[in-house]
Order: structure tokens, then C-alpha cells, then sequence
């Protein structure tokens, strides 16, 4: 990991809060594939859209191990990146890895992104999606009634809230798949003090990211953004979540599993030590990545009763 660190450090990139959004994302994308691990072939690959609530036709990719065979389970993913960088390509080799591995089917989503489009939109976009799926999985090909959520940062959070709203719902998930999520309202944790410089995300980007996506204090604090806040947790998937030691989000991912756990919910914490946020994007550099792969892909096949 640190010769990683070292190695981002000598290519001298402008950090991405000092450039505009569209800038930060061409950037992002840019080097999203460089310490990937070699991208899967996969019998389907798919593009296609889901409609939003207001009309919008949302962007959304389409993985399947096998053209044949029983219908598989569903993972809706949403990718990372603050709320503001991002998309299907810059997570398309992960979702191929998590399909591959967990002889699953995943749709990766492009939802909206600010600051054009700012909080609630990526939230209802993200559910939008996940109700849209529950409906069409069939057609698709999966089986609907194994159905999940994941996420990386940003879409570890919007997979945490799909859960909450899925529970309300009705709508039965058999997991939530968070990597890293962001959960709390600020960023006041003292893991947000230890790791604030020098390891991929620092302090200046995260404020930077949210402070695109949010913009009062109410809006800080609605559970949407921060759901360590919702009221009430009972009743939502099991969770698998994976963590970064060395990361600016650890303690609240930490603190989430916590109240989860106080709800009766299932919970499986792993913690990958001494790597940093973005680590599951570094499978050809960093072994905890495809460790990760594995133990996540492992949670989905056991969710979908496939093991």
C-alpha cells in the first residue's frame, strides 16, 4: 500500500478538489483502471436504461457469468465517488469481478450526479433502480426473488438507505454488499483526524464531495445522507461490509455495523488492514483487494443460497 501511495505521489495528479467536476471525473476515470485486476470476460455485458421518477432514462450496465443455466441472484451496485465522480466505467472491472466470482448477476447504475443534480437525487435515482429491478428481474434474466444491494463510499451510503427504503417497502432483499460506506452527517470521527492526509481520500476532498451533494446542515443531517441518523434500522438486509483500516470512514463504518447489530440485524465486519480507501480498486497492486473480491463475491453466493 504505501508503495502505491508513493507511486500516486511521484505521477503528481492535481487532487481532484482543485479541479472542476467535470475535470475531477474525466481525471478519475482517467487512471480507474490502472492497478485493476485484469477485467473479466463475461458471457453477457449489457447496456441498457431504467426509468427515473421524473422521466430521466438512467444509464445502467448489465454483467451475467452465463448466457444459460437456472436464473441468477441480482446485485444492484452503485458506484463511488463522492456523490460528484464516477460511473459504470470507472467500476466496470469490479462488477465484473463481483458477477465472475459470485456467479451472480449485477447491474451497475449511472445515477445522477452533482453538482448538477444535487441531494435527494442520487438517493431517488438509486431507488428508482432498485424498485425498477425488483419488477424486471425476470425479464432480465435473474431470479427475482434474490435480490441485493452494494455499493462502494458514496454508494456504499446509497446502498445502506436502499436497504432502509426497501424494508419499508416491503420489497425483500436478501443482502446489502457496503464497501467502505460513508454514513455519518460530519466528519467528526477521529478516524477522520488520524487518516485526514496523504492516503487517497483527504480531508479537503471529502468536503469538497459532499459539499457538492449537500448543502444545509437539515440536508447534512436527513438519514438519506447520513444513516447512522435513521431512525430505525430493524427489519433491514443483513449486511457484509468490508472496511479500510486506514481510512477516513473506517469509525463510521464501524459505527453503523454497531447499530445494525443493535437491531438484530446480521452482520459480517471485515476490516482489510493497512490499506486506505479505494483499495478494492487495486487488485493488481494491493492482495487484500482480491481478498475482498473473494469474501464479498462469498457473502453474495451465501445470500443467494448458492452456497
Amino acid at each position: 500500500m504505501r508503495s502505491v501511495l508513493q507511486r500516486m505521489h511521484r505521477a503528481g495528479g492535481a487532487p481532484l478538489h482543485t479541479l472542476t467536476p467535470l475535470q475531477a471525473r474525466i481525471a478519475y476515470e482517467t487512471g480507474a483502471g490502472v492497478l485493476e485486476v485484469p477485467k473479466a470476460t463475461l458471457a453477457r455485458v449489457e447496456d441498457f436504461t431504467i426509468p427515473a421518477r421524473d422521466g430521466y432514462a438512467l444509464p445502467a450496465r448489465l454483467y451475467a457469468p452465463s448466457a444459460a443455466g437456472p436464473a441468477p441472484g441480482l446485485l444492484l451496485y452503485l458506484h463511488g465517488g463522492g456523490f460528484t465522480i464516477g460511473s459504470i466505467a470507472t467500476h466496470d472491472t469490479l462488477c465484473r469481478e463481483l458477477a465472475r466470482l459470485a456467479d451472480s448477476m449485477v447491474v451497475s447504475l449511472d445515477y445522477r450526479l452533482a453538482p448538477e443534480h444535487r441531494f435527494p437525487t442520487a438517493t431517488h435515482d438509486a431507488w428508482d433502480a432498485l424498485q425498477w429491478l425488483a419488477l424486471h428481474a425476470t425479464t432480465l434474466g435473474a431470479d427475482a426473488s434474490r435480490l441485493a444491494v452494494g455499493g462502494d463510499s458514496a454508494g456504499g451510503t446509497l446502498a445502506a438507505v436502499n436497504a432502509i427504503l426497501a424494508r419499508d417497502a416491503g420489497l425483500p432483499l436478501a443482502l446489502q454488499l457496503l464497501f467502505y460506506p460513508g454514513c455519518a452527517a460530519h466528519q467528526d470521527t477521529p478516524s477522520h483526524a488520524t487518516y485526514a492526509r496523504g492516503l487517497v481520500l483527504e480531508e479537503p476532498a471529502i468536503s469538497w464531495f459532499f459539499g457538492n451533494y449537500v448543502q444545509t446542515r437539515q440536508e447534512r443531517e436527513d438519514w438519506r445522507f447520513a444513516p447512522l441518523l435513521a431512525p430505525d434500522v430493524e427489519g433491514v438486509a443483513p449486511a457484509w461490509m468490508g472496511l479500510a483500516e486506514c481510512d477516513p470512514l473506517v469509525d463510521e463504518g464501524v459505527d453503523y455495523a454497531d447499530k445494525l447489530r443493535l437491531a438484530g440485524v446480521a452482520v459480517d465486519l471485515e476490516i482489510y488492514r493497512g490499506v486506505t480507501h479505494e483499495f478494492i480498486k487495486m487488485g493488481r497492486a494491493i492482495a487484500e483487494a482480491r481478498t475482498a473480491h473473494a469474501d464479498a463475491a462469498r457473502a453474495l453466493r451465501q445470500a443467494f443460497s448458492l452456497e
